[in-house]
């Protein structure tokens, strides 16, 4: 079965372009426009092997919907990957304290985000 990764950006050419590229690589993928869409889509879907998304957002943004996602039993220790314009070290901190597992600057080659997909989703 493939893995599942749930994607969270508020730039449609950004979910569209990063989902087929996932797809092409056999994921199945899920989309959220922001990470209040995001926690409401998450807390009925089946629970993903790994949640991408972007840092600046309206709503709410990647860093606060981290902190939510870690605060709630299921995704406790699911892998969350950043993927975002922001390369600000106080930022990467900033994740990184909330929970983030990983931090990647946009844009991404498509191959390079395969790679660290399949470093932190066991078994992809």
């Amino acid at each position: 079965m493939a893995k599942s990764i749930f994607l969270v950006d508020d730039s449609l050419t950004m979910l569209m372009s990063v989902k087929a590229t996932l797809e092409m690589a056999g994921f199945a993928v899920s989309t959220a426009s922001d990470g209040e869409d995001a926690l409401a889509k998450l807390k009925t879907a089946p629970k993903p092997d790994l949640i991408i998304t972007d840092i600046n957002m309206p709503k709410m943004g990647g860093l606060e919907l981290i902190k939510n996602l870690r605060g709630m039993p299921a995704f406790r220790f699911t892998p969350i990957l950043t993927l975002t314009t922001e390369s600000n070290a106080e930022k990467r901190g900033e994740g990184k304290k909330l929970g983030a597992t990983g931090w990647l600057v946009k844009p991404i080659a498509g191959p390079d985000l395969i790679k660290v997909v399949k470093q932190v989703v066991p078994g992809a």
